[in-house]
């Protein structure tokens, strides 16, 4: 059964972290997976690895302290959230392959515009050039996932520049308003695309495994 996808629309951050973990701690065996799509008001937060130096400058937005692995990342407006709620064993995926899926989803995402993109297996996320369009960060508790991706879309990029984005100083970041496309109207269908892929992407990799 393939995941049911829920659009939650803007949400803050606590509410919505609170719900993935009661979501993960009360499923089952039989329990359908989920992946939610939503927007965050502005927030940081950071991993459990998360190194309090990288955050360079105090501002009015909150810092949120997580579960998931990864160090500082910035959520706001216009950035494409989507959270996985798997059961890694239903899809006979390990963390490294979820990962290299969700790459491969945003990267698959930007071909079409003509925007080549890529992983980095030393630094899990999604880039163009030197500059990262896409975080990742995941958190799994008795063979089930939760957390996800966030993929810059039309944001504010400013709060990045208060942070050394994953723990990573003087990265880049970037948005998919910044490489020609044009999102004014097609922000929906950008996140509907990006769980389209997702989900496709799945389905291969139980299929593959299946057949071996």
């Amino acid at each position: 059964m393939i995941p049911l996808v829920k659009h939650l629309g803007l949400v803050e951050y606590q509410q919505t972290w609170q719900a993935m973990k009661q979501f993960t701690a009360a499923r089952n065996a039989d329990t359908r997976d989920e992946i939610w799509l939503l927007q965050h008001l502005p927030v940081y937060t950071q991993g459990l690895a998360g190194k309090p130096e990288h955050l360079l400058h105090a501002s009015n937005i909150p810092v949120v302290k997580i579960d998931r692995g990864g160090q500082i990342t910035y959520h706001g407006p216009g950035q494409i959230v989507a959270y996985l709620m798997l059961d890694l064993r239903r899809w006979k995926l390990n963390v490294r392959g979820l990962v290299r899926l969700m790459e491969q989803a945003v990267i698959d995402l930007l071909a079409p515009f003509g925007v080549i993109a890529q992983g980095r297996e030393e630094a899990p996320g999604v880039y163009v050039g030197n500059a990262k369009i896409a975080a990742l960060g995941l958190k799994i508790r008795n063979g089930c996932c939760y957390h996800g991706l966030a993929f810059n879309v039309d944001m504010d990029l400013a709060p990045f520049a208060n942070i050394n984005p994953c723990g990573f100083a003087g990265l880049r970041v970037i948005q998919a308003k910044d490489l020609g496309i044009v999102v004014s109207q097609s922000e929906l269908e950008l996140e509907l695309q990006l769980v389209q892929n997702l989900i496709k992407l799945l389905q291969q990799h139980k299929s593959e495994k299946s057949a071996q």
